[in-house]
């Protein structure tokens, strides 16, 4: 049928010559490929992403920063998306609290944000006021090479064996000291940990203690671990 088409072209042309016959093939457009959906675990909302020497910028021995590691998170956050962040911890607890942190995301426990304490976020008129500002923000955090609070020998945290987690759902209190200033610790908040929590839980069951079940005062963001315990 086409041989006979093309024939018929050239007699309508005439004899002189057969006009070039050209074929064109139209091309269906083709959708351009959709963007994951930001807050999905292709496409998380990335709330820190330095190197492990931003990370321990701030100040502290050698030995202690040479035991620390860097690692990424996932959590869901509040507005109910999922976040990609970052925490620094001894190197021998790497596995609890990677752990911790999958529980977490099973049971949407959700965690504001996860920063390194020596982000520039956290400075105060370009000095350090890390601990403080860390706990305003409510991010959660880790390694911070400091005294305790209220005392004067190192916290966990110095040697990067313990973790703070949602501060202004999970306020330090003391008598009249609360910290963060104006945080209020009510169970049936999302994100407050509580003794029912999976996420305290799994702290438990990996032999961590939770500063929620201390006596003398409650730390209900905190959790330590002595690294080999």
């Amino acid at each position: 049928m086409r041989i006979i088409l093309v024939i018929l072209a050239c007699l309508v042309i005439g004899l002189s010559g057969c006009a070039t016959v050209v074929t064109t093939t139209v091309k269906t457009p083709v959708a351009p490929t959709e963007q994951p959906a930001i807050g999905t675990m292709e496409n998380p909302i990335v709330d820190s992403n330095i190197i492990l020497a931003e990370a321990l910028k701030k100040y502290a021995p050698p030995e202690f920063k040479a035991r620390q590691k860097l690692i990424e998170v996932l959590y869901y956050s509040f507005d109910g998306k999922l976040h990609r962040g970052q925490l620094v911890i001894e190197e021998r607890l790497v596995k609890d609290i990677q752990e911790i942190f999958r529980v977490a995301l099973r049971n949407k426990f959700p965690i504001n944000s996860v920063i390194p304490i020596s982000d520039k976020r956290f400075y105060n008129n370009g000095k350090y006021n890390e601990d403080g500002q860390s706990m305003l923000a409510n991010n959660t955090s880790a390694f911070n090479y400091r005294k305790a609070t209220g005392g004067r020998t190192l916290s966990r945290h110095a040697y990067g064996f313990a973790i703070d987690i949602n501060p202004v759902q999970n306020p330090y209190i003391k008598g009249s000291i609360i910290l963060p200033e104006g945080a209020v610790y009510d169970p049936f908040i999302p994100g407050t940990l509580t003794r029912a929590c999976p996420v305290v839980k799994t702290f438990k069951r990996l032999g961590w203690t939770w500063g929620g079940e201390w006596k003398s005062l409650k730390d209900y963001q905190h959790f330590e671990k002595i690294a080999g315990k």
